[in-house]
């Protein structure tokens, strides 16, 4: 627990939701089930094994320490999470979360919900993701984004903010996509974007009358038992790519499991959709550092093939 305790007594004072310390990385021996994030002005420490009273009673005293020399005076706010064999335990420890609680990121603002379920409403480690989706689109005014398993709809309001004409949101969660209708409003975006609950393996009719689009965005769960699997159901998405993206459109897909390399992505891409040309592999934040660039969050980008100039065409 010391590389943790050490982080924690060095830590900045948090502007944006961030990630502070990231054991699962592997990067800190003896300290891989921890986790520590900020989601301004709320701590969140999190922990994949269950975690004796004494290591919490140490990792209280060790936040209060080091808040009251950031903020002289102010209360810790700070919640606990233990995800363990399927469970989740989540305990208010110190302090209060605001209601609505809302975080900032890149100037973006985003509400977040700290204290029910395993998923706060923000992903931290796709922020550069969400960058590269902001600077992509910048130089593409008025382009049309599909946005897939949209969640609470982070890639579109940057996407929207960065002069997206149109971005559709497909999730199957109604819940997520109200949060992710409020995640617009809170950044005064009032109009272009839709919002479709629907299970998008049962909604490719809809989504090929709207499109073709510039850009696709696949930001599946790597398993949600019911919903998507990824191991069998990345390669249904990789199939559809070709005929959605107009000619020269981007896709950028993602994928969060450990247990599935690069390799899993690119040489399915390679079999199912040849057409479509890897361009890069966006960096994770350096926050999330990981032991192998296989287990990290994996962030690729494809492009379909552009209309022949006419000095190509015979």
């Amino acid at each position: 627990m010391q590389a943790l305790l050490d982080a924690i007594a060095t830590m900045a004072m948090p502007q944006d939701a961030q990630r502070v310390f990231h054991g699962r990385g592997g990067l800190y021996p003896g300290c891989e089930h921890w986790v520590l994030d900020a989601f301004p002005p709320v701590w969140v420490l999190t922990s994949f094994q269950p975690t004796s009273d004494d290591d919490l009673a140490t990792l209280h005293a060790a936040l209060a320490a080091r808040w009251q020399q950031l903020a002289p005076g102010q209360a810790l706010n700070w919640v606990y999470q233990c995800r363990h064999e399927g469970r989740i335990d989540t305990r208010l420890m110190s302090g209060n979360v605001p209601d609505p609680h809302v975080v900032s990121e890149q100037g973006t603002r985003y509400q977040v919900h700290v204290l029910k379920g395993q998923n706060h409403g923000l992903f931290l480690d796709m922020a550069e993701g969400r960058r590269w989706v902001r600077e992509h689109v910048a130089v593409r005014p008025r382009c049309k984004v599909l946005n897939l398993f949209a969640y609470t709809c982070a890639f579109s309001v940057v996407a929207q903010q960065a002069g997206a004409g149109q971005v559709v949101n497909v999730d199957m969660s109604h819940g997520a996509l109200a949060i992710g209708q409020q995640n617009h409003r809170l950044n005064g975006l009032l109009g272009g974007a839709s919002f479709l609950p629907h299970d998008i393996f049962k909604t490719w009719g809809k989504i090929n009358r709207i499109g073709p689009y510039d850009l696709i965005i696949l930001d599946p769960p790597s398993y949600q038992k019911g919903s998507f699997v990824a191991t069998k159901d990345y390669a249904r998405l990789m199939r559809r790519l070709p005929e959605l993206l107009v000619p020269g459109g981007h896709a950028l897909l993602c994928l969060n499991a450990p247990e599935l390399d690069v390799a899993f992505l690119t040489d399915q891409m390679q079999a199912l959709a040849p057409e479509l040309s890897f361009v890069q592999r966006v960096a994770n934040p350096p926050a999330f550092a990981d032991v192998s660039d296989d287990r990290s969050l994996k962030v690729l980008v494809y492009q379909a093939p552009a209309l022949p100039t006419p000095d190509q065409v015979v």
